[in-house]
């Protein structure tokens, strides 16, 4: 049986300005909790490859637009297929469900009544800047409002965003990825 999920985030060396390919994007921090231990990590790009055990073992991978963001980006440094690691894409179940994209910030401020500490580019300034313990505080933040988020929608199955109207109740059903053990098919690296 796999261990129970994690959640990621990731912070880049460029934009898409820069390069229009995710892969070329370059990882500068990976932040990740881990619900089987209850845990916070950070992988800078020189250790990155250490993460992937937690990744496979993981029951999903949950994070906000991971799908074509954050595992396309991480796709250079994972000696498999990142295709075939479970995960739950929350942007994603928000799409499916509303028709469109919302910022993590939007659907944050208005089911928490938080907001991010920042924004992306604003972690590519700190990494050229080297302010290394901004960027990694910055990156778990992420990961915990994404976390919190998430917790939120397992426990009301419900969660919300703001439109011209005011605020709106998206229903998830979120339990299962908190319960099941995923369908992950990716082979297991050795932990270096």
């Amino acid at each position: 049986m796999r261990q129970r999920p994690v959640v990621i985030d990731l912070e880049t060396k460029h934009t898409f300005r820069e390069f229009s390919d995710p892969q070329n994007l370059g990882i500068t921090v990976l932040a990740l909790y881990d619900y089987a231990t209850e845990k916070q990590h950070i992988y800078t790009e020189d250790n990155v490859r250490s993460v992937f055990p937690l990744l496979e073992n993981a029951s999903y991978i949950i994070g906000y637009n991971i799908a074509s963001f954050d595992l396309p980006v991480l796709q250079p440094y994972y000696p498999g297929n990142i295709e075939d690691l479970s995960l739950f894409d929350i942007l994603e179940d928000i799409r499916g469900k509303i028709g469109r994209r919302i910022g993590l910030n939007d659907v944050a401020s208005a089911t928490l009544g938080e907001k991010k500490t920042g924004h992306g580019l604003m972690a590519i300034d700190y990494y050229k800047e080297g302010k290394w313990d901004e960027l990694k505080k910055y990156c778990m933040d992420d990961v915990m409002v994404t976390k919190r988020l998430f917790d939120y929608g397992v426990e009301n199955k419900e969660i919300y965003y703001m439109n011209e109207m005011g605020k709106v109740m998206i229903p998830v059903a979120w339990k299962k990825y908190l319960e099941d053990s995923g369908s992950s098919q990716a082979p297991m690296t050795l932990p270096f």
